[in-house]
């Protein structure tokens, strides 16, 4: 945020008074009108409430109700802070013909969120938050919806869900932190893209992760396509061992290598998994997924020290994570230099660390990153995966399919096998969640065809999960 801010100070020092308001708030009524063109089918004749806070957020708000009016609609203003109203947005709202009301009328279309800017922190006053309680037309936040933080997506009181969001210059952090508070996000062009340079936080599209995604060449072998080594389940939990593995093979792997007391269930599912009961008997790995399922005893740790110390590329979880919580001194087991990614969810991020996870997962992502030197993916409905150099990767969920048990174990598996190709840590993190997510997505609506469907009622089973990785990987490199 603190980099917009100064890239539209920069812009600001060098265009006539006004004119990035305007060019954002021409934008915002542009996607005004198509949203009621889409939704009734016209834009004259039509109803829009403007709900305007103090400042410039307000001041859009009022400029594109300016506009609107200019196309037939019907706007109505109610200003929730009138003596610090934006004068000028209210003039010119005025001279358009638009009205100003204490309260919004009984017949509305649409509402605009202008309440509280990218400045603004904190739930919604009362007297905001009872208007917007009030609201039962599709609300189109300005910029942010209000009441929620910009910076970190985290809400403490009364706050907008916004039917759709209109930004202008660039995403913010809380459009990829809080997607289901946004909905679709319209990015509006106001002249800052030159200003901006890379992006705080990273969004991998899908076509990027299609692309990314290692499949076979005319000259690949098993080895080529990446070995991964699984250590994972136990006696007590054998799927946890069934799910990471067979991931791992859905995720095109050339060859995976399993090792542990689950070894007879793995093979009684997945035949072309190489299994042992022994992590010294595995063979040669290029990567190595622990944890899911393993167990917190001695022999457990004894297996996390000798995977740490293999030389290979780690990923680390559930379990694993657990043991380097209690025994930190199992991460001298590990040769400097070899990549780490931690998997945490919020429980065991601060099992981790000591500390709970606080407001700004973005910050406190990146402060684990650093002090394991390891990639930190941190699950949640939006992942969040820090590089120790200090990149963040973001994965926000288009659903909350993946919330349920053993999907992690297929996340494991997933990144194990994209570690084994070479690919960089913290790209493959964020391209296995993408994939894992989507599968998630895909398993709930019963198959590829019906991704986003309203069928779609239940979390799938991670089995589930795990058998549609297929249809999400064919799905990511077509797009």
């Amino acid at each position: 945020m603190a980099r917009v801010r100064a890239a539209e100070n920069a812009l600001l020092s060098r265009v006539p008074a006004g004119t990035l308001m305007r060019r954002a708030a021409f934008g915002l009524a542009t996607r005004v009108a198509a949203a009621l063109a889409e939704r009734t089918g016209g834009v004259s004749g039509r109803h829009v409430t403007l709900l305007v806070g103090a400042g410039n957020n307000g001041g859009d708000a009022l400029w594109a109700g300016a506009y609107l009016r200019r196309r037939g609609v019907v706007v109505t203003a109610v200003l929730l802070s009138p003596d610090r109203v934006h004068s000028q947005g209210l003039a010119a709202l005025r001279r358009a013909g638009g009205r100003i009301n204490d309260q919004p009328p009984d017949r509305v279309h649409l509402v605009l969120d202008g309440i509280v800017g990218l400045s603004g922190r904190g739930a919604l006053r009362p007297a905001a938050a009872r208007l917007v309680a009030a609201v039962q037309a599709p609300i189109i936040a300005v910029d942010s919806p209000s009441g929620v933080d910009p910076d970190t997506g985290t809400v403490d009181g009364p706050a907008v869900t916004a039917t759709e969001t209109v930004t202008f210059g660039a995403r913010k952090p809380v459009h990829v932190l809080a997607p289901w508070r946004c909905g679709p996000v319209h990015l509006v062009d106001i002249g800052l893209f030159h200003e901006l340079g890379e992006p705080d936080l990273r969004v991998l599209t899908a076509a990027e992760t299609g692309a990314l995604w290692p499949v076979p060449g005319p000259t690949s072998d098993k080895y080529s396509q990446g070995v991964v080594g699984i250590a994972a389940g136990s006696a007590d939990y054998p799927g946890a061992a069934v799910l990471c593995a067979g991931a791992a093979v859905l995720a095109t792997s050339g060859m995976v290598r399993f090792a542990g007391s689950a070894a007879d269930a793995v093979r009684a599912r997945w035949p072309e998994v190489v299994a042992t009961g022994s992590v010294s008997d595995a063979g040669k790995v290029q990567a190595w997924a622990v944890g899911p399922g393993l167990g917190t005893g001695a022999a457990s740790r004894q297996v996390l020290a000798h995977v740490l110390g293999v030389g290979v590329p780690v990923v680390a979880d559930a379990d694993a994570i657990t043991l380097l919580a209690r025994h930190p001194e199992l991460a001298d087991s590990r040769d400097p230099g070899t990549p780490l990614v931690l998997t945490p969810h919020d429980r065991e991020f601060e099992r981790l660390t000591g500390k709970p996870l606080g407001i700004d997962r973005v910050a406190a992502a990146q402060d684990a990153a650093r002090r394991f030197d390891a990639v930190l993916l941190l699950k949640g409905n939006t992942t969040i995966i820090a590089a120790p150099d200090g990149r963040v990767l973001v994965n926000p969920a288009r659903s909350s399919w993946p919330a349920t048990a053993g999907s992690g174990d297929v996340l494991t598996g997933v990144l194990g096998a994209l570690l084994a190709t070479g690919l960089e840590p913290a790209t493959a993190a964020a391209t296995a969640a993408h994939a894992q997510e989507l599968a998630a997505a895909i398993a709930a609506a019963g198959g590829s065809a019906r991704i986003g469907s309203r069928s779609a009622s239940a979390p799938a089973p991670a089995s589930s999960i795990q058998a549609a990785l297929t249809d999400a990987i064919r799905t990511l490199r077509s797009t």
